[in-house]
């Protein structure tokens, strides 16, 4: 059966073309296997709560009739905006009746949770200024000030300040906002009143798709992977959604969520209870789940496709337990965290835990405080054909302290066992990639920046006492845990990558001086470009000599069953002054010396980016040729912990044949992630 919307009716009709009903929400209640609701162009200002799911064959469909036409906003207009204080001022005062907000005021409702940090006025509620959200501040006199936020990475916008105070004898929220001297009666001015856009209150709402809708303005709260994680558009705890060419964007913490239920006794637990450390407290979160159901059969699979998701505080995409087996593909996220009014662990373009046989290709991430994060059981996870750029802090213009020592990158895996799988990808950022981790494979990228914090950043950081953060591995290609373990560090193969020196931020090497001076134990700021970060860890051959002999009870007691692992590396390229580890030489590894500087440079035109470089002119000019081998998946040592190949989520082999645009590589392969210079 098929629904129709049409918020521009007078009144609403029975759901029929020519009745439509008025809301989204009266065809969700309706809507059951198989329907499809087509909303019209329109501003739909609603929390769209889908009371059924569909199956797997029978999925129920909401369907923006124009792409892109239909709105959906957790926002509602505020006018009779009067000035405050004397002639002159910018400041202007406004009140809303608390019950507009129903059970929720999201200006009581301060943004809290595990591993968030409370650095400045923070609330889950925003004032917007044409679209666009303000800067929350804790007094009417900073309002009144209007001083520039020095982290934000928009200067200017960033003097526009709000606050909001209760009044109790009225009921009342009263809102103070500083326009910069335009009248708020002439713009158009809204405040955030709902917790969500397109979310089914009830676990369980699965296969459900949502098409070509603009979805803003939600007072999500922050999503750590020990907390019910919240977002503007999610699933729920279900199965099977798709989420397809939308545009989502001005959440106050996440834009969507593949993220994991509430469990009610262990939610914010660190911060709530405060006896178990946090890690400790995930692990009890995963077992958890395990027991109360977690499994591909119920959990996951879902598609997030084609989709412009930017501006939100938190993520863009933030999960974990839910987000299994699903699929994110050719999405734009940019424009994440640039407020920088958030801080805390949980930030990134996309942060994932437990990202299990997940797919992410063909995105391109940037202008993000931290581009792609995945966090934990990044196994059978596969990161290729995307686009990486810009994805840094601090600018020149907004170093402070605070993101002085949260430094960020491209793509951040963190105390996982892999197998992680990283092929065809470009990075750009001064940090390309942080690797505190093992299991990961690099194959076929251009890495034009560091990989930092190698043999680092897994460790709890008690001051005297041993703190390691063990963390679960799985049975391959399922969620049932198969054990936990430490992360020894190493593991890792790089083969037929690019490795390009770009010029050094002053900002960036004195952060990395500084963290290598004072032996900063999670990050090193490492922003120099090569494998010489390997250094110290094992080849193969190496390791393995340790095991020659007897082993098992009665042997000589031993380190070896906790030392690094091996690292392996062949078919890579250097250039700019980038450096190989010496046990990767020619022509396993070639350095090219001297000669023309390789540049890259990112144009945009509001909807692509383009990438412009000199590479492949370098490349010819130098006489680099095409040697390297084609690598299938039996090429590349399984992951150690795991004891699981770089392969695909059904257990099929891998070959490496397919580059950046989808075009086909022969027997003689160059490294990086095109076949050639062209496309």
């Amino acid at each position: 059966m098929k629904y129709y919307v049409d918020a521009k009716v007078g009144q609403t009709g029975d759901g029929c073309q020519e009745k439509p009903f008025k809301t989204i929400g009266e065809a969700a209640a309706l809507a059951v296997a198989g329907d499809e609701v087509i909303v019209a162009p329109g501003l739909y200002r609603e929390w769209v709560n889908p009371v059924n799911g569909g199956t797997e064959d029978k999925r129920i469909v909401y369907k923006s009739e124009v792409p892109l036409g239909a709105h959906i906003t957790g926002a509602e207009k505020l006018g009779d905006w009067t000035v405050y204080g004397g002639a002159g001022s910018k400041v202007y005062t406004a009140r809303v009746s608390n019950k507009i907000f129903g059970d929720y005021n999201p200006y009581t409702s301060p943004v809290c949770g595990d591993w968030f940090i409370p650095s400045a006025a923070a609330h889950t509620g925003d004032v917007f200024l044409n679209g666009k959200s303000m800067y929350e501040v804790g007094s009417v006199a900073e309002v009144e000030a209007g001083e520039v936020s020095v982290p934000s990475w928009d200067h200017e916008f960033s003097t526009y300040k709000w606050h909001a105070e209760q009044d109790e004898a009225t009921d009342e929220t009263v809102f103070y906002a500083n326009f910069q001297g335009k009248d708020p009666n002439n713009e158009d001015v809204e405040i955030t009143v709902r917790q969500a856009c397109f979310y089914p209150k009830e676990e369980g709402r699965g296969y459900i798709t949502l098409s070509g809708f603009k979805v803003s303005k939600a007072a999500t709260q922050w999503a750590p992977p020990t907390a019910y994680q919240e977002g503007m558009i999610g699933p729920h705890w279900s199965k099977g959604w798709i989420i397809e060419d939308c545009e989502v964007f001005e959440a106050k913490c996440s834009g969507i969520s593949l993220g994991k239920y509430l469990q009610p006794q262990n939610d914010n637990k660190w911060l709530k209870w405060k006896y178990k450390d946090g890690a400790q407290t995930e692990r009890d979160c995963i077992c958890q789940a395990q027991r109360e159901g977690w499994s591909k059969a119920t959990i996951g699979s879902h598609i997030i496709r084609r989709c412009n998701i930017h501006d939100c505080g938190q993520t863009g995409i933030v999960g974990h337990l839910g987000g299994v087996f699903s699929l994110v593909e050719d999405c734009h996220i940019h424009h994440i965290n640039n407020k920088q009014n958030l801080a805390g662990c949980e930030i990134g373009g996309i942060k994932m835990h437990a990202a299990i046989d997940c797919i992410y290709r063909r995105n391109v991430i940037h202008d993000c405080t931290r581009g792609m994060w995945l966090d934990w059981q990044a196994q059978g996870t596969r990161v290729t054909q995307n686009l990486f750029y810009n994805n840094t802090i601090p600018k020149e213009y907004n170093q402070n302290p605070e993101s002085m020592v949260g430094c960020a990158e491209d793509l951040f895996i963190e105390v996982s066992h892999g197998p992680t799988l990283v092929d065809n990808n470009i990075f750009l950022s001064d940090r390309a990639l942080k690797l505190a981790t093992q299991g990961v494979a690099l194959v076929h990228n251009i890495i034009y920046g560091g990989i930092c914090a190698v043999g680092l950043g897994t460790n709890n950081g008690a001051p005297t006492k041993p703190s390691p953060r063990y963390t679960p591995y799985h049975v391959p290609h399922q969620t049932e845990i198969a054990g936990f373990m430490t992360i020894l560090h190493g593991d890792n193969k790089i083969y037929n990558n690019i490795f390009v020196q770009q010029p050094l931020r002053p900002a960036l090497k004195q952060g990395m001086e500084h963290n290598l001076a004072n032996k900063n134990d999670w990050d090193d700021g490492n922003i120099l470009a090569g494998t010489f970060v390997y250094e110290k860890f094992p080849t193969f051959d190496v390791w393995n000599k340790q095991f020659e002999g007897y082993c098992g009870q009665g042997a000589p007691t031993t380190d070896k069953y906790y030392a690094e692992l091996p690292v392996w590396a062949g078919g890579n390229l250097y250039l700019n002054g980038a450096r190989p580890m010496s046990k990767e030489k020619e022509p396993d590894a070639l350095v090219v010396e001297g000669g023309e500087t390789v540049t890259f440079a990112v144009e945009e035109d509001g909807i692509n980016s383009r990438l412009k470089t000199n590479l492949y002119d370098v490349i010819a000019t130098a006489g680099v040729e095409p040697a390297c081998k084609l690598l299938h998946t039996d090429d590349i040592m399984m992951a150690f912990e795991p004891e699981q190949k770089y392969e695909n989520p059904d257990g099929s082999p891998i070959t490496f044949d397919t580059d950046y645009f989808g075009k086909k590589r022969g027997e003689k392969v160059l490294p990086g992630p095109f076949v050639d210079g062209t496309r």
